[in-house]
């Protein structure tokens, strides 16, 4: 992996399955994080649920949401190759890429701080709530603190950074020009 210096932005032109993805799970964190402030801690449930379904993602490709979000007519940018409309959304597996690793690190991370909440002090949604704040910021902006770390780092991305198509052109032939 080579280090970079310049800013990793994901595609903004269009709203593709993945980045409504993190829009739709960054709103649902932090409502339940908001949840579990205000009304009940057992809310911080759906924290959990929403990692695990991260980490789901991250080791089998399979996406719930993605795969509503496909029903409905979003078109993936990171689906397996030669993925068609009215098939089974799956991410792309094949290796360890930049997209791929966030999945899992935002799952391990809000599913461990939803259980320090539990288990230690209410204190640790305050992390859950920044992780909800910062995926809605991802999805608006294509800017995500994690992301730019793990590029610094030389983490390669499969969505080409900042130029409104993917890395790997096979993986987005279904895309509307």
């Amino acid at each position: 992996m080579s280090k970079r210096s310049s800013l990793y932005i994901v595609p903004t032109d269009r709203w593709y399955v993945e980045r409504t993805v993190w829009l739709i799970a960054g709103a649902v964190l932090l409502l339940s994080t908001a949840l579990a402030v205000w009304v009940d801690p057992r809310w911080v449930l759906l924290v959990v649920a929403t990692g695990l379904a991260s980490i789901t993602v991250a080791l089998t490709g399979f996406c719930i949401v993605g795969n509503a979000l496909a029903e409905l007519g979003f078109r993936p940018r990171l689906a397996r190759p030669g993925w068609q409309p009215g098939q089974l959304y799956r991410l792309q597996t094949d290796r360890w890429y930049l997209e791929r690793r966030i999945y899992l690190a935002v799952g391990i991370n809000i599913s461990l701080a939803a259980g320090l909440s539990l288990a230690h002090s209410p204190g640790w949604l305050a992390f859950t709530g920044f992780v909800g704040g910062a995926m809605v910021w991802f999805a608006a902006t294509g800017f995500c603190i994690m992301a730019n770390g793990l590029y610094w780092l030389g983490a390669e991305p499969r969505l080409v950074p900042g130029a409104g198509r993917p890395a790997d052109p096979a993986a987005d032939r279904h895309a509307p020009a």
